[in-house]
């Protein structure tokens, strides 16, 4: 601007300022006008050739999350065992935990961990912690904890839930009360 002489810095200036106010009122005018009508929803008519391309699967009700962690719950309470107990969907999201009264807080945890293992392999936990000599790697995938514990439930030989239990003085007992849990679900 400095080779600008003033007049043309004013008419520069100008110019400006009118397409600033143009696009101002541009804008406030836009807005003050009424909503467009929304678009309509795209749909598709989707059609296999042979195959399916859409799955159906099953999920565990919170009510039976409920009655199968109190089952294992109670399965540890009839042997004065003080665990915590996790229920979780075939994703292995948790649905919900129960810490039993006098749990150590280290088995609320751990039994979330083992219930995501199960369902994610569909095995027992107790079955999992074998394959360790073989694929020691297998520990270092985030969530698992192969340690006995979690138990898989399954419809129609698909997984849709795992059980853990976390808290006994062995893995032994976590898994015992982990497959009570999933009894009341068969």
């Amino acid at each position: 601007m400095k080779n600008m002489s003033r007049r043309a810095r004013i008419a520069t200036g100008g110019a400006v300022l009118a397409a600033v106010a143009a696009g101002t009122f541009g804008t406030v005018s836009a807005s003050a006008t009424a909503p467009a009508a929304a678009p309509a929803a795209a749909t598709a008519n989707v059609k296999g050739k042979g195959t399916s391309i859409t799955q159906t699967t099953t999920h565990l009700t919170l009510d039976s999350a409920t009655k199968a962690a109190e089952a294992a719950l109670d399965a540890a309470k009839k042997e004065n065992q003080k665990v915590s107990v996790a229920v979780v969907d075939r994703n292995g999201n948790t649905i919900l935990t129960l810490r039993g009264d006098g749990a150590g807080p280290q088995s609320y945890e751990a039994a979330e961990k083992k219930a995501f293992t199960a369902v994610s392999w569909n095995a027992p936990t107790s079955e999992l912690a074998k394959r360790l000599e073989s694929a020691p790697t297998l520990k270092d995938i985030p969530g698992t904890l192969f340690l006995a514990g979690g138990a898989p439930v399954t419809a129609n030989n698909a997984p849709i839930a795992g059980i853990g239990v976390a808290g006994a003085p062995s893995g032994d007992l976590d898994e015992k009360f982990a497959q009570a849990g999933a009894a009341t679900l068969r």
